[in-house]
């Protein structure tokens, strides 16, 4: 119950990215007569991503939803590394986060997580993990044929590196999301060119650039709310 309650839980500036963002992403579909998939993939995704900037479990679910299709959408243009990093990364990531978050809620009746401050081994291991695991799919990749491979690959590192730091509820997470959406409005505006059908993700990633650039600016608020409450 309480996690369809944090649906309705946005404040006005929210609302208002929110809403932006979705007719940003209706739009740019509409012009480049984008497919449903394309589409409905943007629109969970923009939805996703308010709700992972307010530190609420709903938007793990939301993104468990997005990487499914993403995935999909990544199948019809041979972007393999993309569809590796969301088949096996961001989707495992989304479900271990979901249930993380729910069992680490802030206070029992808060919706809202606990923000965690990464020491320097959990900080080491991610790094170490991310790096491993982009060397490995970098030769999956090659021997794949995938189009754009480095831009890919990097895709791949900025993943895990957020995908990891989402699970320990770091706000860090944020800003690797950031760097991977730079990442993958270059890799799908280079897809356009060859099909403009794939333009409104180009659109859809510049959004999720905002919500995640957002994401960060807010768990650092949360995250002094929680430790000012602590002190109080």
């Amino acid at each position: 119950m309480k996690l369809l309650k944090s649906l309705f839980t946005l404040n006005k500036f929210e609302i208002i990215l929110f809403i932006t963002s979705i007719i940003i992403v209706l739009t740019s579909s509409i012009l480049s007569s984008s497919t449903i998939l394309n589409t409905t993939a943007s629109l969970i995704g923009v939805t996703a991503l308010i709700y992972l900037a307010k530190g609420l479990p709903i938007g793990q679910l939301l993104s468990i939803i997005f990487c499914i299709l993403y995935g999909i959408c990544a199948i019809t243009y041979k972007y393999y590394g993309e569809l590796a990093t969301y088949a096996l990364m961001s989707l495992p990531a989304a479900i271990i986060s979901f249930i993380v978050w729910m069992k680490k809620p802030y206070s029992p009746d808060s919706t809202v997580i606990k923000i965690e401050k990464l020491n320097k081994l959990k900080l080491s291991f991610c790094v170490f993990i991310s790096i491993i695991t982009t060397i490995i799919f970098y030769f999956i990749l090659k021997v794949l044929s995938t189009p754009n491979l480095i831009i890919s690959t990097i895709s791949i590192l900025t993943s895990m590196l957020a995908c990891s730091f989402l699970i320990l509820r770091s706000p860090l997470y944020a800003i690797f999301y950031s760097f991977n959406d730079v990442v993958l409005i270059v890799l799908w505006a280079l897809a356009s060119i060859t099909n403009i059908k794939y333009i409104n993700l180009v659109f859809c990633f510049l959004i999720f650039l905002i919500n995640d650039l957002y994401g960060y600016i807010n768990w650092h608020k949360i995250k002094k709310s929680q430790q000012n409450e602590i002190i109080d």
